[in-house]
């Protein structure tokens, strides 16, 4: 699944391309595609339709697309394999076997040429949806690559993420968080991977946090010091940042940004997929547990429980 730097790679590409442009056509391929949408798909498209796109922001692994002087946002999850790819509408090319909606975008001042913007998703897990925007409770801005105070609505329920700057290191936000998370009994990388208490953190970037902080995953949170949580949010945020300047991680052709190139950070990990190899930090041998479902990689002398 893409995680927190695969989709803030795809929010950039699409700031660099949509921006300013005027959705003239919608076409839904795949009513799934649009489930999270209330009117369904021919009430998706006379919402988008002549809007125009001012700004895209994201928190966690949410996108969404703000429209100049509208009180609505198309939001976009990727799901496990979703991906929003921006093409030249004149290249006389066969559409994505996978594709499941597109938008015809007209040219901008900047960038005259009509594009298409394609949401391709083999699995079907993504979606998009319109949803009304709300003002965030802390009145701050709602996420990375907006100045309002909003959020759409169906992200009510998820968190800031690290790359937030609410969340910034020595801010309240990230006191708040440290505290927040020193009150819960369960494991750490629960609730390093709840999306309610801090979003954007999945399973790859939840491993190399907790190897490079020396803690077990199945650590209770409360049992860690306040000293100890921050380091491994210092840590989770460093690691999701330098994933970011390499285009995230991508293990197969699921993965690309807009441009349909694949991240390639997966060749850094040093603890996620590394089962059988020595810890690059001690030398004893990574091992792999199973946890909430899915595979766990952690050092068993660096990371003890």
């Amino acid at each position: 699944m893409p995680e927190l730097p695969e989709v803030e790679t795809v929010r950039e590409g699409l700031e660099r391309h949509v921006v300013g442009r005027t959705i003239r056509d919608v076409s839904v391929l795949r009513d799934y595609s649009v489930r999270r949408h209330e009117g369904g798909p021919h009430d998706f498209v006379d919402r988008l339709r002549g809007e125009t796109i001012e700004y895209v922001a994201r928190r966690g692994k949410f996108l969404w697309l703000g429209f100049t002087g509208s009180d609505e946002a198309l939001v976009g999850h990727l799901g496990m394999s979703g991906q929003l790819l921006v093409k030249d509408a004149n290249e006389q090319t066969e559409p994505h076997r996978h594709l499941r909606v597109r938008m015809t975008l007209e040219g901008s001042a900047h960038q005259p040429n009509r594009v298409f913007l394609d949401f391709v998703d083999q699995r079907t897990f993504g979606y998009l949806a319109v949803s009304d925007l709300a003002a965030t409770p802390d009145e701050q801005p709602g996420g990375l690559g907006t100045q309002y105070s909003t959020v759409p609505d169906l992200l009510g329920h998820i968190s800031r993420d690290l790359l937030d700057p609410t969340y910034g290191p020595e801010t309240p936000g990230r006191n708040l968080l440290n505290k927040k998370i020193r009150s819960k009994q369960a494991a750490i990388k629960r609730i390093l991977l709840d999306q309610s208490v801090v979003s954007g953190i999945g399973n790859i970037y939840a491993d190399e946090a907790l190897w490079r902080a020396r803690i077990h995953g199945e650590r209770p949170a409360n049992k860690l010091t306040r000293k100890a949580v921050d380091e491994l949010l210092s840590h989770a945020h460093d690691v999701m940042s330098q994933a970011l300047v390499q285009g995230g991680t991508s293990f197969d052709a699921l993965y690309v940004n807009v441009n349909g190139e694949s991240g390639y950070f997966d060749r850094s990990l040093n603890a996620y997929g590394q089962e059988g190899h020595p810890c690059g930090r001690c030398g004893t041998t990574i091992e792999r547990v199973m946890f909430m479902n899915r595979s766990s990689f952690f050092c068993p002398k660096c990371q003890r429980k």
